[in-house]
């Protein structure tokens, strides 16, 4: 990063961008030539041809000699440039479930480590209505339902990834918005509301407990640390902390900062929208980007309704990490990155749909 990371003064870097800005350029964005396309199938049959099941993939199991240094930029842009990557032309409508699944993971194992998503240890993700109740207190159920989802961060991943198979009929557009342009419009327009969000704020677990932890946790939603600074914010959770005893009420101010917070990522001025196509990925920077979605209508053929394959991603050697990362879910053994939700006593698996 450029720029005090450690104070309230505004933040420069690449990472600093708004979405009218991000629409007259297009090096966030690859499309995938016809060769690079055919490593991806030789890289994929490769690995059917050694029954290798999908958690085992690793990025040596998923050769990508020219592809590969690609995967380099991009992972370097997501760390240290602007965050955003969109990747177009993956040929999902010729290949099985299992195939779209393989590639999807493969190109992800060039960039991080694949970490559980929820209480149920799915290393593989889906973002499928399947009437999930967004409201629900004791799940994260947003994703599988149709709702609109307010802007957010994602819990317990570097990266997060989604990989378009089938588009809605018609909404469910994704939009981004750089949290370091964020930062810098409150710290311009309301430095007050601004230095609310960098205190610790009591967060709702919604049932994912892990044993010896509160039913809360506190953190920041701009949380200034090492000389980094990184985001982690869903309202709701923010909202719902007070039903446990002890948490005290949400502050009509900081209800006006998180107001703000909103009103500045929906905002023309700083938002980015993508219209998601069948073969699409979108890899963001889950630190320092927001997302969200609008509501869509789905096809009434099963087999044509919106379906998202999701992936969260640990960085090795990822930027450091403020202590509040890993109050809310620890961290793994092996790299001490955040492990996303891998409860104890839980097998980790990479299920092709939704349970």
């Amino acid at each position: 990063m450029t720029g005090p990371i450690n104070s309230y003064e505004p933040i420069a870097g690449p990472f600093v961008w708004t979405g009218p800005e991000m629409t007259q350029r297009d090096d966030w964005i690859h499309e995938l030539s016809a060769a690079e396309v055919a490593e991806i199938d030789a890289a994929v049959y490769a690995v059917q041809a050694r029954g290798l099941e999908i958690m085992a993939i690793r990025q040596a199991d998923f050769s990508l000699p020219t592809l590969g240094p690609v995967m380099a930029r991009i992972r370097h842009d997501l760390v240290d440039g602007c965050g955003v990557t969109l990747m177009r032309g993956l040929p999902v409508d010729r290949w099985s479930r299992e195939q779209s699944a393989i590639a999807f993971w493969g190109l992800g194992a060039h960039l991080g480590d694949a970490v559980s998503q929820n209480p149920d240890g799915h290393l593989l993700g889906h973002v499928k209505d399947i009437g999930g109740d967004f409201n629900a207190m004791n799940a994260r159920a947003g994703y599988q339902s149709r709702a609109r989802l307010p802007f957010h961060t994602d819990l317990g991943a570097d990266l997060v990834g989604l990989m378009c198979l089938q588009p809605a009929k018609s909404g469910g557009l994704s939009s981004v918005t750089s949290a370091m342009a964020i930062h810098n419009a409150m710290l311009d327009r309301r430095p007050d509301l601004l230095r609310l969000l960098t205190e610790p704020i009591h967060r709702d677990r919604r049932g994912e407990y892990i044993e010896g932890k509160a039913p809360t946790y506190e953190a920041p939603v701009f949380c200034y640390h090492a000389g980094y600074m990184t985001v982690t914010f869903v309202r709701r959770f923010v909202e719902s902390a007070p039903r446990h005893d002890g948490v005290p009420a949400v502050t009509p101010e900081l209800v006006e900062a998180m107001d703000l917070l909103e009103e500045l990522a929906e905002s023309d001025a700083l938002r980015l929208d993508m219209d998601f196509q069948a073969g699409d990925i979108q890899w963001i920077n889950n630190l320092i980007t927001f997302h969200s979605r609008t509501d869509f209508e789905d096809w009434p053929d099963p087999e044509q309704r919106r379906h998202l394959l999701r992936l969260w991603l640990n960085l090795p050697n990822g930027w450091p990490l403020p202590p509040s990362y890993y109050e809310r879910f620890g961290s793994a053994d092996d790299d001490g990155r955040p492990q996303g939700m891998h409860m104890p006593g839980v097998t980790l698996s990479a299920p092709l749909d939704v349970a």
